[in-house]
């Protein structure tokens, strides 16, 4: 008798890992994830996990309840190393948020790369595979050597932009240079125009960005701003400035990532943009929402995708075979 897929999730983001499970019709497993009283993590998987095929999900990330980035990655660390050492079949590391990613090459003397010391410690701890959604620079798949499904959000946020815009009456914008080739991939598929910001940091100076020249025509048009992640949105608001003095009538923000650090929530409520689409990759509490801000559920694609695992059939196909990388 074949072991059906088991679930289970750490404290980030649990509430996704139910609505995972709710579109595969299974249950997130019964694990217990607490502290010990000097903080340290405490996993006690609490079923049968033998010759299973086992799915830790966890988003790297700051969780509801007030645990920190570095408990979310330790929960997973812990929790793949307890599936390992009970037997389990094969164990994948599901990281709708893959943390740690922005580090991931050095760009001055004596920096990491935090992005690769978070893959060795995933494979270290026993993980055989990794799905991940939207990694930061698609780089970061070269850093395993084991298997990755590297998904994207594309086919939810292009669905949603079909379903409440004219597509052709819009233009994608990428918010930097980094991001002209998915931009350009969105025009494709909605076959819609496309326009670029050119946006420049200051050395040796992180969340902080200028731009400062538009590439394209953007004036008394509706603009959508493609990006991975909102993390304080200084490049998003900054963006968004650029296209208003260049005549833009209508502006929309989308990403997958919705970090939100202090003080986001501010600069995108006060900023000139109608609306902002994000996806449920991350956690969002009262404190990050507003009323502009639409969340739209990434669970379908990632539920498709541990089936298609679980099965050995083409997590490609999910996606009409495109290559997406």
């Amino acid at each position: 008798m074949i072991q059906p897929p088991l679930l289970f999730s750490g404290t980030s983001n649990r509430q996704l890992a139910e609505e995972i499970a709710k579109r595969m019709q299974t249950r997130v497993g019964n694990a217990l994830v607490d502290r010990f009283k000097n903080d340290e993590c405490r996993i006690e998987i609490r079923e049968n996990v033998r010759g299973a095929e086992v799915f830790v999900v966890q988003s790297l990330c700051r969780s509801p309840q007030g645990a920190t980035v570095n408990d979310s990655v330790m929960e997973q660390l812990i929790m793949i190393d307890a599936a390992k050492r009970a037997s389990a079949k094969s164990i994948t590391a599901v990281v709708p948020n893959y943390g740690y990613a922005r580090q991931d090459r050095k760009t001055a003397g004596r920096e990491p790369i935090t992005a690769k010391l978070v893959a060795d410690m995933l494979q270290t701890a026993g993980a055989n595979r990794v799905l991940s959604v939207d990694f930061h620079s698609g780089q970061i798949q070269g850093f395993f050597d084991i298997p990755v499904d590297h998904l994207v959000a594309a086919p939810v946020l292009e669905s949603y932009l079909k379903a409440n815009t004219n597509p052709h009456e819009i233009v994608v914008v990428a918010p930097d240079a980094g991001r002209v080739k998915v931009a350009e991939r969105y025009a494709q598929h909605l076959g819609c125009d496309l326009a670029l910001v050119h946006k420049t940091r200051p050395p040796g100076q992180a969340n902080v960005a200028e731009a400062r020249h538009i590439v394209g025509d953007v004036s008394g048009r509706h603009c959508v701003l493609i990006d991975d992640m909102i993390d304080t949105a200084g490049t998003i608001v900054a963006a968004c400035d650029l296209l208003k003095t260049h005549g833009a009538d209508e502006i929309w923000v989308m990403a997958t990532h919705a970090v939100f650090s202090p003080p986001a929530v501010e600069r995108l409520f006060n900023a000139p943009i109608s609306r902002v689409i994000v996806t449920d990759t991350l956690p969002l509490g009262p404190e990050k929402r507003f009323e502009t801000l639409e969340v739209l559920s990434i669970a379908p694609i990632l539920a498709n995708a541990i089936s298609a695992i679980f099965e050995d059939s083409s997590v490609s196909d999910i996606f009409g075979g495109e290559n997406l990388l």
